[in-house]
């Protein structure tokens, strides 16, 4: 495997590994953080940490973090800026300091693993793999090549992160998934998967899919929709995996008030569209926003929006109307809506 023998040798370095996740981390992150965290034990570091922002909130994040026992904390700035030459820091899933992440900008990283599109990632050693489905398919790989013994924790953490990232090998799956999968296979606590894969699903979370459905817009093969203000941050991006799947639609864009930002998660299916480059082109110049062809995502700061008024109903209408004209001018869509979704 490329590279890998350089991971080793740059662990054997380090007296301490700081991992941190992206904002909200999903279970690809997390899983990621785990594996790079027992290859770093595994080469004498004792001190390790992996750290995360924002919330993990989804009931699956939830489940994984818990049921797997994953010891992960609160982001601390000065765990990361600092630190001394031989206490690493290793981002996972994701690749900038200040990108879906609290790290200072600027911020020197050891180590980059990650398989989202980026343009140049600056770190001591990267592996950047963008034609993979999922950044725990790179660890496992890792853990291949190792003399590492896998255990049950680990191998069914990581058998997860690859089937929930690619949907259940339906969403940017490659061969690499599948042979790592088979290679998870065996070691891994097949009960505790099934109990990851359903687990319960709160109120808010309901609520804000119904509100997604019911504020749906169809134009053509692309669906909008909204959920106002939700708590529960990954109720968006499940909103827009439901209202995907509706026949006939081919493109789904949810965004909804979180906290002080406005959250949007896309997917499509349409070849002609590339749905990280329609939400980072259209919201790069307020917020962030990217991602694959299918998948993507992005943050815009509230106070762009909150600046014009303290009314809750207000600001809910002025980021709806504000975020879909974005959204209806970069996908050059039509300004009627279909007449079997007009609500």
């Amino acid at each position: 495997m490329t590279g890998f023998q350089s991971l080793l040798e740059l662990l054997e370095t380090g007296s301490e590994l700081t991992i941190v996740c992206h904002n909200n981390p999903d279970p690809d992150c997390l899983a990621s953080a785990l594996a790079l965290g027992r290859l770093a034990a595994h080469s004498g570091i004792d001190e390790r940490r992996i750290l995360y922002s924002g919330s993990i909130s989804h009931q699956q994040n939830r489940a994984f973090v818990n049921l797997l026992e994953i010891d992960i904390k609160p982001f601390d700035a000065a765990t990361v800026t600092d630190r001394g030459e031989d206490e690493l820091l290793a981002f996972v899933d994701h690749s900038a300091p200040g990108a879906n992440n609290e790290v200072p900008e600027g911020t020197p990283v050891d180590i980059v693993i990650d398989h989202h599109p980026a343009d140049e990632i600056d770190a001591r050693y990267v592996d950047h793999r963008e034609e993979v489905g999922a950044t725990a398919t790179i660890l496992t790989q890792y853990l291949q090549e190792s003399d590492l013994e896998l255990d049950t924790t680990l191998a069914t953490g990581l058998l997860f992160a690859i089937r929930r990232e690619t949907l259940g090998f339906l969403r940017g799956v490659t061969t690499e998934e599948y042979a790592a999968a088979a290679s998870l296979h065996d070691a891994a606590d097949l009960e505790l998967l099934r109990r990851l894969s359903s687990p319960a699903v709160s109120s808010a979370t309901v609520d804000a899919i119904a509100d997604a459905i019911e504020h749906r817009v169809v134009r053509g093969s692309v669906l909008l929709s909204h959920v106002g203000r939700t708590s529960e941050r990954d109720a968006i991006p499940q909103a827009a995996d439901y209202l995907a799947t509706l026949e006939g639609v081919e493109t789904a864009i949810v965004f909804g008030i979180v906290d002080d930002d406005v959250s949007l998660s896309g997917r499509s299916t349409d070849a002609r569209v590339h749905i990280g480059d329609v939400l980072q082109d259209a919201f790069a110049d307020v917020g962030s926003a990217g991602g694959h062809r299918e998948m993507a995502g992005g943050e815009i700061p509230l106070g762009l929006f909150a600046d014009f008024t303290a009314d809750d109903d207000q600001l809910t209408e002025m980021v709806e109307q504000i975020i879909t004209s974005r959204l209806v001018a970069e996908l050059n869509l039509s300004d009627e809506e279909d007449d079997d979704d007009r609500d």
